[in-house]
This record gives C-alpha cells, structure tokens and sequence, in this order.
C-alpha cells in the first residue's frame, strides 16, 4: 500500500517551514544574513538542522526566500505611497521618503537588503528588487510628465538613477560601524538626513528645488 500523507501532516510540515522562515526573519533583522546561522535558526524554530535542509535545497535558497519576503513588504509600502493623492511629483517624494525612513528606523535589516555581501542567489533576489522599485518609478515619473508636474526624460533610465541614488545615500548611514556609534536611531533625528536626500532626488528628477 503506497505511503499517504495525511492533511495533519501537512499541516505541521507548512507550520514548521513557516517557524523556519519566521525565525530566520528574526535573525536577519537582529544581525543581518551573517549573524543567521542554521543552527541559531534550527534552536529558534524548534527544528533540527536536518529538518530546515528538507524544507529549503540549501541555506542560499533558505535567505533568497526571506529576502524576497523582507523586500517584498518594501516595495508594497513605496508602492502604497505612490497610490496616496497629489500628483505625480509629489507622490514620488512621498514614496522617496518612506523608503528612506522605514530603512533609517529598520537600519540592521535595511543594510541586509541594500548593501551586506551576500551569497550569488541572494544578490540576484537583491537586482530584481531594484527593478521592482524602478518599475513603480518609470511609471510614476511617466504620470507626471504627463501631467506636466515633471519634465520630459527618459523615465526609464531616470527611475534607474533614483533607485540608484537613495540607496548608495543610505549605505553609509545604515553601515553596522555607524549604526553601532549612534545610540538613537530615530526618525525625528534622521529628518535632516532624509530631507537632504529626498531634495537632491527631487531636484535631479524636476530640475527645481522642492
């Protein structure tokens, strides 16, 4: 009689991938990728070691699904910020904004996404989450050359150069040696920091001072 799995089962094994993910979530954001190692993660979950190798091919597919999770929730909330009101300018420097803010107030999972040395699979999750964030721009910045509240340009290569630009602008700030010598990382002290960048995207972008 051939072996069946019972929906129990099932169940449990998704429950058990599911602490997995969660836990190694959990260890990014406290240390980054290179603080997460399977054994850590394997004690956090409850879970062999043995158990997270049958549930991901290897540790390198294990991060790129919790980078892809972690970027994921990135992009929703630029992409919630360019669907508030106001035109096509303004939303952009909304959108702008709560990138760099969530990544100022999360500085130890920002720097995991946008600069830590990571493993081939990983970094190839990280090019396709610059090109999400591009995408949502070229679209915005094509709305407002249409509504006049943005130059002409090539909104393509534009989009790519604003993805560019708030991320090297936030790699030093975000690095673990500045981190470590600041003992408040909040977003009212970070407002200066924000503003700077915010105008130097905007001005590149509409060619005045916003």
């Amino acid at each position: 009689m051939a072996y069946r799995e019972t929906e129990k089962m099932r169940q449990r094994k998704a429950e058990a991938r599911q602490r997995i993910i969660d836990c190694t979530y959990e260890c990014v954001a406290d240390g980054g990728f290179r603080s997460a190692r399977i054994t850590r993660i394997a004690d956090l979950a409850g879970v062999a070691t043995g158990t997270i190798y049958r549930h991901f091919e290897s540790r390198e597919d294990l991060f790129a699904g919790v980078f892809r999770l972690a970027t994921q929730r990135e992009v929703d909330k630029v992409a919630e910020a360019l669907g508030t009101d106001g035109d096509a300018a303004m939303r952009l420097e909304r959108a702008l904004r709560q990138f760099a803010r969530r990544a100022l107030r999360g500085p130890v999972m920002a720097w995991s996404l946008i600069a830590e040395p990571v493993d081939p699979k990983v970094e190839e999750e990280r090019l396709k989450y610059r090109k999400a964030y591009a995408s949502l721009f070229e679209t915005a910045i094509r709305e407002g050359i249409k509504e006049g509240c943005i130059p002409d340009q090539d909104a393509r290569q534009s989009s790519t150069c604003l993805v560019g630009a708030i991320s090297e602008s936030l790699v030093g700030p975000l690095s673990p040696s500045q981190v470590e010598e600041t003992t408040e990382n909040t977003t009212d002290n970070n407002d200066p920091l924000v503003d700077a960048i915010i105008r130097f995207c905007m001005q590149g972008l509409t060619g005045t001072r916003r």
